[in-house]
């Protein structure tokens, strides 16, 4: 909880800072008011589609059908990972490279099969083999139940398929004697991975709807083979042979498969996104990190065959929080050019060295400046994030960590996410946003944005909207004032779903049995306030909404308020176009409309209001006509 200030501070706060003031249009400080937020929404500006395929999950399916389709499920990433690497989609088997590489049965089918009959419009994301080497054979696994009927132990990484012998004194280093992997793998060029789109989409194969099928990830996490898959490649391969792998399988699965969407790089984490294992990259005398390496080979791949290459670009993060506190940021490392993450280490390589200085990520920012500068405008190449885990299991973070996510990635069309770690409260939240959140996202900012977040969305009439805010602080309740603009919203109540003080079972069992609050929340010209409780996530549902009167609605070259903070008397000034009658409401922060008036505008001079008998705080004015209607906040200071 911020410390207050006394008022003194906040009015020197106001000469100092007046710039502020004037582009925020209140006073946002941590004074007397510091519980209260306030969120102004613009259903009118920065309208952007919302992926549905965010709303997926990496590896599921233990449950009913009807819980996934409750849950609102969109998307499923079922490779699992590493032991996608050397599937071999011929026989069904793969080698797990977390149990001594040992082979087991893996039905990529079968799997196909039961979400195209039960779920024909969730997309399914499967990954093709860039290793080399796939599984060939069971007759050579470790047998793992004689010698310790199967339990973990820290030894289970050791390379023992194919004759090993176990490290039992040092369990953490390698195996007395390695197995051999040519005893349990064979060779699998490009020809072969991409041989199964003929096996399910062919005139001879499984008759899957491709369509269902569009997503593939370009193997996983290839740039810790020489970690994960350490058998058959002790030393990790140069990063130009990687894309040229990379482009071979590429362009053969684009021949077969037009429409597919090619993922990549699948990044393992912070590190990787920059280094690719200890390699210098340099072409030409300059270095390029991982990732501007990446997109430059696909970009001039793509230059010299006319054949694109990479559709989405893919990377896992697992983020480092040394707190609680900082776990409720992370997802402010992939657009937030002011953050500073507190486990920023790769990224002090970007230029080649190393520089301790540099610690604000923005990774998504920077790809897509990458794609702009190699590809051009317009490239059409989306961002996705196919393994993530929000940190804390507690139930609460988890569910309001997990919410920020989804509208961060609603916001700016991140094309899907499927966390990895799923925790209780993750349900909630995937159900309450898959739900109630609208097909397009629109502008909405807060006074307090670290703090208290709004993600706005409208369906695809616009004539209904979504507003969620989410509270991420962990103590406090928030009071907050919501600006409704450019938008024209009876007054009423209106309904909200919340999600706070989650227990530590799983709470969502269905559409209609889960944790979800309903309660009410009152409009009144185009604004409510709203108390929401720490760590919460909180869905204001309107319907019936008009979008925009005659264009004129709260732009900002229409209605201007001055002084702003003010003391005395409120100066209006309005666009001479709206000459006419005016209707005046000023609304306080619980909510209450606390001044009417009807004031004339000739159009040439300012409407004068007095504020003399109000209280110091924020408040809310409305000024309306037959040409315009406008909610503004202003805050008054003496």
């Amino acid at each position: 909880m911020q410390i207050q200030k006394p008022l003194n501070s906040i009015k020197q706060s106001f000469k100092k800072h007046f710039w502020v003031l004037v582009m925020t249009g209140c006073l946002a400080t941590s004074g007397a008011y510091s519980q209260d937020v306030i969120i102004t929404v613009n259903a009118a500006d920065g309208k952007r589609a919302i992926s549905p395929n965010i709303y997926g999950r990496n590896n599921t399916f233990d449950q009913p059908v009807s819980f996934y389709k409750d849950a609102g499920l969109r998307f499923v990433r079922m490779n699992n990972g590493n032991n996608a690497t050397k599937y071999n989609w011929r026989k069904k088997i793969t080698s797990h490279p977390d149990w001594y590489n040992n082979v087991y049965g893996s039905d990529w089918d079968e799997t196909s099969e039961y979400i195209a009959d039960n779920f024909p419009g969730m997309q399914v994301m499967w990954a093709f083999q860039l290793l080399g080497r796939v599984a060939s054979n069971t007759s050579h696994n470790f047998n793992d139940w004689g010698f310790n009927q199967s339990q973990w132990w820290q030894g289970v990484h050791q390379n023992l398929a194919g004759g090993g012998m176990p490290n039992t004194v040092d369990p953490g280093g390698d195996a007395l004697v390695e197995g051999d992997y040519y005893l349990y793998t064979v060779e699998w060029p490009a020809d072969s991975t991409v041989a199964i789109l003929d096996h399910w989409f062919g005139p001879d194969g499984l008759n899957l709807d491709k369509n269902q099928f569009l997503y593939w990830n370009m193997d996983n996490e290839p740039d810790i083979w020489n970690g994960t898959h350490d058998d058959v490649m002790d030393e990790l391969l140069p990063a130009s042979e990687f894309m040229d792998r990379f482009i071979e399988v590429a362009k053969k699965a684009r021949a077969k498969f037009p429409e597919i969407k090619i993922c990549g790089p699948v990044t393992t984490s912070e590190w990787q996104w920059y280094k690719w294992g200890d390699e210098s990259i340099r072409i030409n005398g300059k270095y390029y990190c991982w990732f501007e390496y990446f997109i430059k080979r696909c970009a001039d791949e793509e230059k010299a065959s006319g054949i694109r290459v990479l559709d989405v670009f893919d990377i896992h993060h697992y983020p480092y929080a040394p707190t609680d506190n900082d776990a409720l940021q992370n997802h402010r490392i992939f657009y937030d050019m002011d953050y500073i993450y507190p486990g920023a280490n790769g990224v002090k390589t970007i230029y080649g060295g190393w520089d301790n200085s540099l610690t604000k990520e923005y990774v998504f920012k920077r790809i897509e400046d990458w794609l702009h500068q190699y590809y051009g405008e317009d490239h059409g190449i989306t961002l996705g994030i196919s393994e993530w885990s929000p940190g804390p299991n507690d139930p609460n973070l988890a569910s309001v960590i997990y919410a920020t996510h989804l509208g961060t990635f609603a916001n700016n069309e991140v094309e899907y996410f499927t966390p990895w770690n799923w925790f209780t409260g993750m349900w909630e939240s995937l159900h309450l946003f898959s739900w109630y959140a609208k097909s397009y996202s629109v502008v909405s900012t807060s006074s307090l944005e670290n703090t208290v977040s709004a993600y706005a969305s409208l369906n695809d009439a616009a004539d209904s909207m979504t507003v969620i805010i989410v509270n991420r602080d962990m103590n406090s309740e928030r009071n907050v004032t919501v600006n409704l603009n450019n938008c024209v919203i009876n007054d009423g109540n209106y309904t909200t779903l919340q999600l706070s003080s989650l227990p530590s079972t799983e709470t969502f069992k269905s559409h209609t049995d889960n944790a979800l609050t309903e309660n009410t929340v009152q409009v009144n010209s185009n604004a409510f306030t709203i108390t929401v409780p720490a760590l919460s996530t909180t869905a204001v549902l309107f319907s019936s909404i008009t979008v925009g009167i005659e264009e004129h609605i709260n732009l900002a070259d229409e209605i201007k308020l001055f002084p702003n903070p003010v003391a005395e008397n409120l100066t209006v000034d309005m666009n001479p176009d709206h000459a006419g009658n005016l209707e005046i409401t000023i609304i306080d922060q619980s909510g209450r409309r606390i001044h009417s008036s009807q004031a004339y505008y000739d159009g040439n001079s300012p409407v004068m209001i007095d504020i003399s008998t109000l209280s110091e705080g924020f408040y809310l004015l409305t000024v309306k006509n037959n040409k315009v209607k406008s909610v503004k906040s202003f805050c008054i200071i003496r």
